[in-house]
Formats: structure tokens, sequence, C-alpha cells
């Protein structure tokens, strides 16, 4: 009696001690904020939770949006045993010896078991291997938590036998009554200003939201000396400032590649406003800025090519510049390129040119160098044929030639394409397309 006694008292004070947002976390679905498509009345996930018949599941979105509320939720209501292991620390061992416990409580007492898996993704393939036998049984019920998508992530087999949930970012609205509840158990007050600043620096993150209230009381009662019950402590702006500190917009990699996607688009589409806004969401989230150099020398040349052929020269010096400079003064250096990249002319030509005539060498067209192109710095070279009629076009006053530069078709089973380089009418390619016309008429002119 006096162990439980003890034990009962160990756990009040560690919940009382508990970081804010696990001592707000729900006990039941109607506390749940957020997630309605999941969690409202008559919302798939409800009903299977509220009938103990969830099956083995994914749930998948980004941080602080009650992926292990759900799972928490799920542990109190159901009437299964349930067992939680987390990615980071468990092993293979572990993870058998939570199946043993499972088949004996169902051999001995017909009762299932959930086990739940926080950042699932972190599971090697031989670790999620070993749960899939048990699972694809029905010896446990999986619950996996992650931030990645499960399509990269998680072994198919696995993924196949689980019913994916999709969490999204909490809006708005659900951040500020996390937070309103967040200062009822405070016992503080914050100004509209303190909220309002929560509300739209915390982007989706309920725990984040939650954390930084915290931090900010923590800072608001020791620069009032307010304790206690004394008087009651007013949260402002400068709070909320202070405990954000640098904004932590950190994210999974399946929303890296998210964001990264819509930083590109932007660019290709010409919205200079919004390939600022998403370099500046990947710099405030870690990302590595050789990277986003990267990407941005790869769209010069992708997505705009000979139409502004200054746009690579730019591209490059950003990179160049981020390595000379570094963060933070090499923002500057990116941001320039972002704009320009992002009100240039755009084409694709180029990629479509390299793109083409690579799938045309995979499919087997023929590759021979004609006899003319060959080298002829040899002895014997002439005798075979190699280099011999070539003429070079510093020699014609034009320029240019006209001469067989591919591989013949002639005899070959698989013929390549027309055309690769297909100038557009977009920006400088414009006069690229009219030299090569102009090139095409002048040498009908010289065979008339």
């Amino acid at each position: 009696m006096a162990d439980d006694l003890f034990s009962a008292a160990v756990r009040d004070r560690l919940r009382s001690q508990a970081p804010l947002a696990a001592r707000l976390r729900p006990r039941t679905l109607d506390e749940v904020v957020g997630q309605r498509h999941l969690v409202a009345k008559g919302a798939p996930l409800r009903v299977l939770i509220e009938g103990d018949r969830l099956s083995s599941a994914i749930f998948w979105g980004p941080a602080g949006t009650g992926k292990t509320t759900l799972a928490e939720v799920v542990a109190l209501t159901t009437a299964s045993a349930f067992e939680r292991l987390s990615a980071v620390s468990a092993g293979v061992k572990d993870i058998r010896e939570a199946i043993e416990r499972a088949n004996e409580r169902l051999g001995q007492h017909s009762q299932r078991t959930i086990v739940f898996v926080d950042e699932i993704h972190r599971f090697s393939t031989s670790q999620q291997d070993a749960l899939l036998p048990s699972v694809e049984s029905g010896i446990i019920t999986l619950i996996g938590a992650t931030t990645e998508n499960p399509f990269f992530e998680i072994n198919g087999p696995l993924r196949s036998r689980s019913t994916l949930f999709r969490l999204e970012s909490l809006d708005a609205e659900a951040i500020r009554q996390l937070i309103e509840r967040g200062i009822a158990a405070e016992s503080v007050v914050a100004t509209p200003d303190a909220i309002a600043l929560l509300v739209a620096r915390c982007a989706g993150d309920g725990r984040q939201a939650l954390t930084a209230l915290e931090v900010a009381c923590a800072l608001c009662r020791a620069e009032s000396n307010v304790a206690g019950g004394e008087a009651t402590a007013v949260v402002t702006a400068d709070h909320v400032n202070s405990a954000l500190g640098v904004s932590a917009l950190s994210y999974g990699r399946d929303d890296h590649y998210d964001v990264v996607s819509a930083f590109i688009k932007s660019i290709r589409g010409s919205d200079a406003d919004a390939g600022i806004f998403w370099l500046a969401r990947m710099l405030e989230a870690g990302d590595d800025p050789k990277f986003i150099a990267r990407r941005l020398v790869i769209l010069a040349s992708e997505d705009i090519g000979m139409a502004d052929p200054q746009a690579l020269v730019i591209a490059v010096a950003a990179a160049h510049a981020l390595e000379h400079v570094g963060l933070p003064e090499a923002q500057l250096n990116l941001a320039q390129a972002v704009v320009y990249l992002s009100k240039a002319p755009k084409s694709n030509r180029v990629a479509l040119a390299i793109w083409g005539a690579r799938e045309d060498v995979r499919h087997g067209v023929a590759v021979d160098v004609p006899k003319h192109l060959r080298d002829g710095h040899y002895s014997g070279a002439e005798a075979l044929g190699h280099g011999n009629n070539y003429v070079s076009p510093h020699g014609d006053p034009r320029g240019w030639v006209e001469a067989q530069y591919l591989p013949s078709q002639e005899g070959a089973t698989v013929f390549r394409q027309v055309s690769y380089y297909r100038p557009s009418d977009h920006g400088q390619e414009r006069s690229v397309k009219s030299d090569a016309n102009n090139n095409q008429q002048d040498d009908r002119s010289n065979n008339l």
C-alpha cells in the first residue's frame, strides 16, 4: 500500500513538472485540437477508435500536429493492451520482447495488443521487418508515428498492411485554442499582441507554440518577480519574442522536398516574391545553403538556358560568393540570384536537347563516329579514311560549313530524333533561332 502511495506521489510530481505541452495533452478525442478530418464526429479515425476497431496505422504529418497525442488517446480508450516503443532507443530485441508479451496476452486472456512506435521512420529495414510477421498475423496492431513520407521511409509490405492517416499543420484558430489553454494552465494573462505573435510564428506546430508560451511565462515571472498566486503575470510580445529567439522552422525530409519544389516552381513561374519567400523558409529551417546554390545553378540551365545565358553566370557567381563569404551575408547573393532567375525569360529547350539525345543513345541509335570526324593525327589514319575530307569552318568566311556531324542513320534499326535543340521564341533564344534559320537559308542558296 505504501509503495502504491509512493508511486502515485512520484507520478503526480512528474506530471506537475512536465512540460506544458505534456501537461495539456488531451485524454479524449473531444479534447484534440485540429485534425477535424480525422477526429470530428463521424470521421474515419474517430469511428475506428471509438469502436475499438483500429487496425495497424501510420500517423504521418509535420511535427507538433498531434500524432503522439492521438496514440495516447487510443491508449486511454481501447480495451487492448498498449505498448510504447521509441525508434530512437528500441532495438530488434525490444520489438521481439513486446511481440512475445502480446502473444501471451492473446493466448491467456484473449487481449489484443497495440504497439505504438514513435518516429518509426528511424527504424532500420531489419527492425521494420521484425514487426511484419506479427502485424500480418494480427498478434499486434501497429501504430507508427512519423514526420517523413511513409512511401519513402516505411517498408512496402509493412505500409501496405497499415492505414495511412495524414495529419495537417494546425491552422491559426487551432493554435490560438492551444495557447488559450496554456495561458489558463499557467495562470497568467497574455496581451493580444503576444497571442497573435505566437500564432504567427509557430507555423502550425502546436508543441512549439506551447513550449514558447511556457518559456515566455517564465521570463515574465522572472522579470516581474511574480510567484505563485501573489499577482497575475502579464505575458507581452517582448516576452514571446525572447522565448522564440530564432524561429525553429525545422521540417522533415518530406516537407523539405515540398519546400524545394515550391522554390523551384516559383522561380520557373517568374514569381520573384514567392522565390524569395521560399528561399527565406529554407534558410530559416537550416537547409544547407550549398544545396540551395546547386539548385539555382541547375535551374539556370534547365529552365532558362539560352533564353538568357547570363542566368548561369549569375547562379554560378552566387554559388562562388557563398563559398567566399558564407552566411549570413551570402543570403544577399542567393537572393539576387533568385530575383534574376525569376525575372529572366524561360526556356527548357537546352534540357530537352540533352534529355532527348541521351534517350536516343540508351535506345540504341547508331553511335559510330563519321570517318571524316575521326582522329587523323596518327600514322595510318589516312589509309583508313579517318579525318579525310574534313573541312574546318574557320576557313569559310561565314564561320560555318555544312557537314555531317551526327552518326549516319543509313542501315540503322533505331532512328534518332530529327533535332535535339530547337530554340524557342523566348528571350535571347529568339536570336539563336534566327541565326540557325539564316544559316539554313545561306546553305540552300549555296546549293542552288
